[in-house]
């Protein structure tokens, strides 16, 4: 299946890639550019596309517009890997393992910027550092999750009001 998107881009403009912001650095006809930091290739799942690979691509949230849902910016925190895919009825359960001890930062019910879509985390398991998810059928139609196999990467971004109180108060609070 072939996609087409047009979008208007000027340089300057912030563009995520898999949850990835860029910036637009050029533009020639259906082509859009973008300078990738050697640091930006080491955290996100960029390093691994090739030309003709499907991403998701999302301009940045304008003001006055509809936010569609949980608050984004591209700042993707790494890569979290695929530890289970597998279909129910017409939804996929998605479950994935966040490296470091940045578990600290999700809860159930709370959500996690996975390739630049917000997702509501339907489970988590703080011990093996493992977040369940459920993909319903539009969300797999309108991104790459169907190509999704256990053992990829995805990039994952932390909500960024929920860390800034997790970091609040474990630094101001005794340690118990």
């Amino acid at each position: 299946m072939e996609y087409l998107i047009i979008f208007w881009v000027a340089v300057g403009a912030s563009v995520a890639i898999d949850g990835t912001c860029l910036t637009v650095t050029q533009f020639n006809g259906d082509r859009v550019y973008f300078d990738i930091s050697d640091f930006t290739a080491d955290a996100t799942t960029l390093k691994f596309l090739s030309i003709g690979d499907e991403v998701n691509v999302e301009r940045s949230h304008q003001m006055n517009k509809e936010n569609g849902g949980h608050s984004l910016y591209g700042h993707v925190e790494g890569m979290a890997e695929v530890v289970e895919f597998t279909a129910t009825g017409e939804t996929y359960r998605l479950v994935i393992r966040i490296p470091q001890d940045n578990i600290k930062y999700f809860f159930l019910k709370g959500f996690i910027g996975l390739q630049g879509c917000s997702l509501t985390i339907n489970g988590i398991e703080e011990e093996n550092k493992t977040i369940a998810l459920n993909l319903i059928p539009e969300t797999l139609r309108m991104t790459n999750f169907s190509k999704v196999k256990v053992g990829d990467f995805l990039n994952y971004e932390i909500d960024q009001m929920t860390r800034t109180i997790v970091d609040t108060l474990s630094r101001t609070l005794p340690k118990t």
